[in-house]
């Protein structure tokens, strides 16, 4: 195995609107790739990597909000 350096040429953000109204913003975070010994059915080397999901949820529907108080998890 070995670890491959990488240069991030463009991250996204992928947008999902939930049927409660709710608009999650989702982008994947490239953090490490490994390269394995082993290759695809095409001769392809099989890489491994590791990554950070980054979630925004935006245009939250009034009657879902709550008070910062009353939402904090116990």
């Amino acid at each position: 195995m070995e670890e491959v350096d990488f240069d991030t040429i463009k991250e996204e953000w992928n947008e999902y609107k939930l049927k409660d109204g709710t608009t999650l913003k989702i982008k994947i975070v490239l953090i490490k790739v490994v390269r394995g010994d082993t290759y695809d059915q095409f001769g392809d080397p099989v890489y491994m990597v590791n990554t950070q999901n980054i979630v925004k949820v935006t245009n939250v529907p009034k009657n879902l909000k709550k008070t910062p108080e009353s939402s904090m998890v116990r």
